[in-house]
């Protein structure tokens, strides 16, 4: 059972990056989403940023390295796990980690959509006898 588990949507801040070490392949990614914050004294909407960086492993890394670009939005379910350590100067450092336990593709991206209004739509084709 996982303590902590994370549900996040956002779109991709960069390429994910596929590395393998020995037997053992893993992708990083980073997801950015923006959030209302209010308005500023002008009236205006303001908006707040926020990223978080992901690591996938095997073959879920592999799809998500393969088939997704920046921009690109995902749907991501992750187990949030605790990284403690103790720095050089003896001070204690707390940070977390947050792996991939599932995903789905969201909407595309911008370049993936522009790059897809210069294919030509598929006609329809005309159902089969029997159908």
């Amino acid at each position: 059972m996982n303590s902590f588990t994370l549900t996040a949507i956002g779109n991709l801040a960069r390429d994910p990056e596929l590395t393998a070490k020995g037997e053992t392949t893993y992708a990083r990614f980073c997801l950015i989403g923006n959030d209302y914050a209010g308005r500023d004294e002008e009236g205006a909407e303001r908006e707040i940023v926020t990223s978080i960086w992901f690591v996938a492993f095997g073959v879920l890394g592999e799809a998500i390295a393969r088939h997704a670009r920046r921009g690109d939005q995902l749907m991501v379910e992750a187990q949030v796990r605790a990284d403690n350590w103790t720095d050089k100067q003896g001070e204690r450092r707390y940070d977390y980690s947050y792996v991939v336990q599932g995903f789905r593709f969201g909407a595309p991206g911008k370049a993936r959509r522009e790059a897809s209004e210069g294919v030509p739509a598929e006609e329809p084709r005309p159902l089969a006898a029997g159908a």
